[in-house]
């Protein structure tokens, strides 16, 4: 690896990092600057797992190289405007974990999107069909993805949808030694339940995962999710589903899709077809659809569930609409997600006796639950740096509405501060008094200053905080219309990794903010800038010291930075060339 003129290292001679995009346990991707080809790609950095899980399966840092190398060649296989397209993989001659150049995507991920609300139902169509599209090309290469969900999926600027992370996809000719016995590989949330039974080879379980995206992102949270993952798993085995009541046309697409039995569901072209004709209005009514017993949505889905078993006065069989989601067809506001809307069970007596093959199945997962991140090439986002655009959004194994689960160990885990909403002069929160609010949000809501990362954009913040003084765990913290909240647990952190230890945010030089975005507006040389931000961690390419980065993007992916250390210092600019 040779290095730039500021002394930046260049991976394979050519790909000038620029700033972490997202990282998780398994690799992180970067904004890099292809200089030979004078364009900014992503750089996925396949990084060796930690000495621990490695000592617990032997041979799993050969498994993640071969990981990458496939995931590059099967995406080389695809040619699909809603898959994300690979340039290159660099694969070091001293054996060192290989790099994945892919396409840089502007933009932000479905779960960002998420965040701000439930979809309509025509936008939510829309997504369907493009993912489907993506699917498409992918199982006709033999390719099945395995993990689609909210952050494996990117939005352009223009709102078209890009299926990325096809790192713990299955190539069908060779792909069974990969996968050791007993691992789950995908998002408790979104796997299908055939393969939680062990059931693979099928792409019908891609379709799965899809319709279960497409529930939750115009119902606004996942009818689903439990307190733990290993809940989760079991209900994805066995709960009913509860009807949609915002999800209109969509609601007979949904009814096919989300069924136990993989032969059940329409194949790819039945699903486009299903899709363009809701889309069209050929489904019938866009009025949410009536569930009937035996079907999607009813409790009714096991037949020992008869309607007149029904508990009087007790109409658990129709889900409530969470207070914060909008009616169809009415903006959203704010952060639409919330708690699962659960179904109220009918009384013990009428309950049919499964749990004991639910039991059963659920000590079958068990031990493999907690390796969910650990078999994925990248989770989504359990430790990203919160910045948009790039190929792997934040928060990684997460949707929306899991986030307000309030459990934690951290001093503030599990509530809201209640910081006034700071002033925003033009619309922004960076200036000085606003970022100055926004720490002492996340203090009141955290205990603590203490982050390993935290990042501000003009209309929010994130943040990443240890759950407690000295702890190897952090959690996720947002920032949003003057309230700062725990999102849900973050990951850990790396105590050999100089760059991954926390800092105290409230001590950087916010003094100087004002300053140093007027010399970036002037020096970055970006012109018509669309997007301002700053990131503050501890920086690789300042000795892993703190340090607080001012970006400017505009439209055309043009890109600068200024970098400052803790005393105010600017040690490292990056205009656009």
């Amino acid at each position: 690896m040779s290095a730039s003129e500021d002394r930046r290292p260049l991976v394979d001679g050519r790909f000038h990092l620029i700033s972490r995009l997202g990282s998780g346990g398994m690799g992180t991707v970067w904004r890099a600057r292809d200089i030979a080809l004078e364009r900014d790609v992503a750089l996925k950095e396949v990084r060796p797992p930690d000495p621990a899980l490695e000592d617990a399966n032997p041979g799993l840092a050969a498994q993640m190289r071969e990981r990458a190398v496939r995931e590059a060649r099967a995406l080389a296989r695809l040619s699909n405007p809603h898959v994300v397209t690979i340039h290159h993989i660099v694969e070091p001659q001293d054996g060192s974990h290989p790099w994945i150049v892919m396409e840089l995507v502007e933009g932000r991920s479905v779960y960002e999107r998420l965040a701000e609300g439930p979809m309509s139902v025509e936008e939510a169509l829309t997504l369907g069909r493009q993912v489907l599209s993506a699917l498409r090309a992918a199982h006709s290469a033999g390719i099945q993805h395995r993990d689609v969900k909210p952050a494996n999926v990117l939005l352009r600027p223009d709102g078209s949808a890009v299926l990325t992370d096809f790192g713990i996809a299955v190539i069908s000719e060779a792909t069974s030694r990969l996968t050791a016995t007993g691992d789950l590989i995908g998002s408790p949330e979104f796997i299908a339940p055939e393969r939680v039974r062990g059931e693979e080879g099928n792409p019908a379980s891609d379709l799965w995962s899809l319709g279960m995206l497409l529930y939750v992102a115009v119902e606004g949270h996942h009818p689903l999710r439990r307190a733990t993952s290993l809940a989760t798993v079991v209900a994805v085995l066995d709960d009913p589903i509860p009807a949609p009541v915002r999800s209109g046309a969509l609601t007979p697409v949904l009814a096919q899709l989300l069924v136990r039995d993989p032969a059940s569901r329409p194949d790819a072209a039945r699903l486009e077809q299903l899709l363009a004709d809701a889309a069209s209005g050929q489904s019938g009514t866009r009025a949410p659809a009536q569930a009937t017993p035996g079907s999607f949505g009813s409790p009714y889905s096991h037949p020992a569930y008869a309607p007149q078993q029904q508990p009087a006065g007790q109409p658990w069989h129709t889900p409530t609409v969470p207070s914060h989601a909008p009616a169809h067809g009415s903006p959203a506001v704010g952060g639409g997600f919330g708690p699962p809307t659960l179904p109220v069970p009918p009384s013990a007596s009428a309950r049919p006796r499964r749990r004991a093959a639910v039991l059963a199945a659920s000590l079958a997962v068990a031990a493999v639950v907690v390796v969910v991140g650990v078999v994925k090439l990248l989770p989504d986002g359990g430790s990203g740096s919160g910045a948009k655009g790039g190929t792997t959004p934040t928060n990684a194994g997460r949707t929306p509405g899991q986030e307000t689960s309030g459990s934690g160990t951290g001093k503030g885990a599990g509530k809201q501060s209640s910081t006034a909403p700071a002033p925003t002069p033009g619309g922004t929160l960076l200036t000085t008094a606003n970022v100055r609010t926004v720490i002492q949000a996340f203090r009141e809501a955290s205990g603590s200053t203490t982050m390993k990362e935290l990042t501000i954009y003009e209309g929010y913040a994130r943040a990443s905080i240890p759950t407690r003084p000295g702890a190897k765990t952090y959690d996720a913290y947002e920032y949003r219309d003057g309230i700062a909240r725990r999102t849900g647990p973050g990951g850990t952190i790396d105590a050999d990794a100089a760059d991954e230890q926390p800092f105290d945010a409230a001590a950087m030089p916010w003094d100087d903010l004002p300053a140093l975005m007027k010399r970036g507006e002037k020096e970055l040389k970006v012109e018509r800038p669309t997007m301002r931000y700053v990131i503050v961690d501890r920086w690789t390419f300042n000795d892993d010291r703190p340090t607080l980065r001012f970006y400017l993007i505009n439209e055309y992916s043009a890109v600068g930075y200024l970098a400052v250390d803790s005393n105010g210092k600017v040690v490292s600019t990056y205009p656009s060339s």
